[in-house]
């Protein structure tokens, strides 16, 4: 284990998080808060700290996979506990493990909150709970990379731990080139959609904070009631965006310098979007008769779904209170996801298709035990790695949800809260039915709890074995062999 260059990445990560702080620190200013003080003092701590553990540089930059592994569920982890305490110093959310749980769902882009009163905290910490979003959505690591040059040719293997999907690839040969695409088609989305919000006459902060929330699939609104006093073109303009981000970007990167035919013929986007649109006619079917009119129907149905599937957790009503048609809809569609290689969370589409066309290769197995089937997506052969790989990881992805979700019983509350509430945070949603509806929050859970869904917050974002391979006893046999050499 090459812990001089965990410690390494380390460093980087508490100084770049010093960075991410001075965004809120400026509002702060702006607004002439007194919490421009904690985030002052959080920022330069992380500076600091920062600095030196990177005043030594690692002697050995190879890594392997194991390393980018540890390394990628080690930074989420000090993400987390460093972007918790202004929180805490700020008085405003003053329980640490509560600061914690609003904080590790804002890096991990789940949106899920301990809070009641989210307009009670200042225009600095609003900013800084949707900040995270922005920063998760697309990685950390994958920003690292972008921004800050790193010796060595094992780069692919931090953004293979920290991005999500059965299979990582680069778009170009260098894999610092490919991070600054991802982001500068992450970035060139969230300003034309900032625009949008703007040309709709909503406020900058909102239209800022919103565009954060909605490019990392987050969901972290300003407002009590999410979005619902909002325009319906604002809305819309968020539905259209929430969908856009949840597809796979490399469709982005064949549109601008490649082959825009081939983009739409990608077959896992075209699953997404058939998923959207199945959805939303279950949905509205079921809502037109109860709403006033059906162009609200419509609205709802389609923002709703693309909040779901896209795992951002905007709300525009409360679905707590739709037939059980409508709200078993959503659930199922908090499993599937978006697509591999967005900023979405859940089980991703290329993952269904892969585990339904195994399926099907099995029975076809039956019925002609000689026969030789290929399993193909987009026309090509999925190599058996890919498939075994996305096989290991439902089940893995099952056991830890049970796991989850029996732990959660002993709150004593109702399967359905729960089970949703599970559903929601190791999917990185939001928001789930009953006691942790739209309209309801995780602040009543007990710490323990709100621990097991952080765990789960960071399996579901990291794509489990990342933050897994944190508890395999090898690693640390390997470190400490390594140290007694």
């Amino acid at each position: 284990m090459n812990t001089s260059m965990i410690r390494y990445i380390l460093g980087n990560i508490l100084k770049l998080q010093a960075l991410f702080l001075v965004l809120p620190l400026i509002t702060a200013l702006v607004y002439g808060e007194d919490t421009f003080t904690a985030y002052v003092i959080i920022a330069f701590s992380c500076l600091v700290l920062g600095f030196m553990m990177t005043l030594r540089k690692p002697e050995d930059h190879v890594f392997y996979l194991k390393e980018g592994c540890v390394a990628t569920a080690l930074s989420w982890i000090v993400l987390s506990i460093s972007g918790a305490f202004p929180f805490v110093l700020t008085g405003e959310i003053p329980h640490f493990i509560d600061a914690l749980f609003e904080t590790a769902s804002g890096f991990t882009t789940t949106g899920s909150s301990i809070l009641s009163d989210v307009e009670a905290l200042s225009r600095s910490s609003l900013m800084w709970r949707d900040f995270t979003h922005w920063v998760g959505g697309m990685g950390v690591l994958v920003f690292l990379l972008a921004v800050i040059p790193m010796s060595g040719g094992s780069n692919i293997n931090l953004m293979k731990a920290e991005s999500p999907g059965p299979s990582v690839g680069k778009l170009v040969p260098k894999i610092r080139s490919t991070a600054r695409i991802l982001y500068m088609i992450y970035i060139g989305l969230g300003i034309l959609m900032f625009l949008l919000l703007i040309c709709g006459k909503m406020p900058v902060f909102d239209a800022l904070t919103t565009v954060f929330g909605t490019a990392g699939t987050g969901g972290f609104g300003i407002k009590n009631d999410s979005i619902a006093s909002y325009s319906p073109y604002i809305q819309w303009v968020i539905t259209i965006f929430m969908l856009l981000f949840g597809v796979n970007f490399n469709a982005y990167y064949l549109i601008l310098f490649r082959n825009a035919k081939k983009a739409f013929k990608i077959e896992e986007v075209r699953w997404y979007f058939t998923i959207i649109l199945l959805s939303v006619f279950v949905i509205f079917t079921d809502l037109m008769q109860f709403y006033p009119t059906l162009g609200d129907a419509v609205r709802d149905s389609f923002f709703q779904v693309a909040s779901i599937i896209t795992t951002t957790g905007f709300a525009t009503a409360d679905f707590n209170l739709w037939s059980a048609t409508s709200k078993s809809t959503l659930v199922l569609l908090m499993f599937i996801g978006a697509c591999a290689g967005s900023t979405g969370g859940g089980l991703k589409v290329s993952r269904l298709i892969i585990l339904i066309k195994t399926i099907f290769k099995e029975l076809t197995s039956y019925t002609h035990p000689k026969s030789i089937v290929k399993i193909k997506m987009d026309d090509k052969p999925i190599e058996h790695e890919v498939v075994r790989s996305a096989n290991v990881y439902f089940i893995t992805y099952m056991i830890i949800f049970v796991v989850s979700v029996f732990c959660l019983t002993f709150e004593n509350i109702d399967l359905i809260s729960v089970f949703t509430a599970v559903a929601a945070t190791f999917n990185n949603i939001g928001p789930g039915l009953e006691m942790v509806g739209p309209t309801a929050n995780f602040g009543h859970f007990s710490d323990f709890s709100k621990l097991v869904m952080i765990f789960d917050m960071l399996a579901g974002r990291l794509e489990l074995f990342p933050l897994l391979m944190l508890f395999h006893p090898e690693i640390w046999r390997d470190t400490i062999k390594r140290k007694l050499k």
